[in-house]
């Protein structure tokens, strides 16, 4: 199924999920782990919610690579603006 570029980018400027707020849901999962008074029973339900962070992590990950080499080959062949191509990356920063 082919998007239509003006929605994707629209759908792109409200994206509100940034590569840092992946770490915050990892060191999140990673305290939730070393909680001492888990029973058994929460910790399996932990592992595997740990699990599927992880699993959905990857995929974040790898998406926000491609993003990146995209946005270089863009600058190497001479766009001018390659932050709006890695929403992911962006920091509300103006450089």
């Amino acid at each position: 199924m082919h998007i239509p570029l003006k929605m994707d980018l629209r759908k792109r400027k409200q994206m509100k999920n940034k590569l840092t707020h992946l770490n915050d849901h990892l060191f999140a999962q990673i305290e939730r782990l070393g909680d001492e008074g888990l029973t058994p029973e929460a910790i399996q339900r932990e592992v595997g919610r740990t699990k599927a962070i992880v699993d959905i992590s990857d995929q974040i990950i790898k998406n926000a690579d491609t993003l990146l080499k995209a946005a270089s080959l863009a600058k190497e062949i001479g766009a001018r603006q390659v932050i709006p191509l890695v929403p992911m990356l962006e920091t509300g920063k103006t450089a």
